[in-house]
């Protein structure tokens, strides 16, 4: 009879102890992608105010006059940073579970645009920055720099090379 009982123990625990780890696991499994989309959300908008930032950098450059220069750390977690000095843009897109705006609508935030593309379970965020009308963005022999996430900040230097014709001549650097 003392042996039956004792085996009768070990099993309730056997399945209290299931019972739990199911609990857990389901709690988990809905837990887990609301945190994953507010680490994409809040890393979206530090990515917003980093495009905003640069933007800032390149207008205070153009206003100090020719040769004047600035050093910008970009630390990239997440996402994509182009540089592309043939079309005048800065573009960042992420890969993200947050929708961060309605999807296949522009949404402006400043000069910035902003889009959100639906691709499966993630969405694509697009932050666009567009200088082809106001300065003209220079990389050296390279028409495009890609950034994509790492553990170092990046170093940047954005400086003003003066203006051709009627446009300010902005040369971005990338270390």
């Amino acid at each position: 009879m003392r042996g039956e009982k004792s085996g009768q123990v070990w099993v309730e625990t056997i399945i209290y102890t299931l019972i739990a780890l199911t609990m857990i696991g389901l709690v988990l499994s809905f837990v887990k992608p609301k945190i994953e989309e507010m680490q994409d959300k809040a890393i979206i908008d530090q990515s917003v105010d980093l495009v905003k930032d640069i933007d800032g950098i390149i207008k205070e450059v153009v206003i100090g006059g020719t040769g004047n220069k600035r050093r910008v750390d970009l630390g990239i977690k997440k996402g994509i940073l182009k540089i592309n000095a043939e079309e005048d843009t800065i573009i960042f897109e992420i890969q993200s579970a947050y929708t961060y705006s309605e999807p296949g609508v522009e949404v402006k935030s400043g000069d910035l645009s902003i889009f959100t593309e639906e691709k499966g379970k993630l969405d694509l965020i697009t932050l666009i920055m567009n200088y082809s009308e106001t300065y003209d963005l220079t990389l050296g022999t390279n028409t495009e720099k890609i950034l994509n996430k790492a553990s170092l900040p990046y170093t940047v230097f954005i400086e003003n090379r003066g203006i051709s014709g009627t446009i300010p001549l902005v040369g971005v650097e990338v270390n």
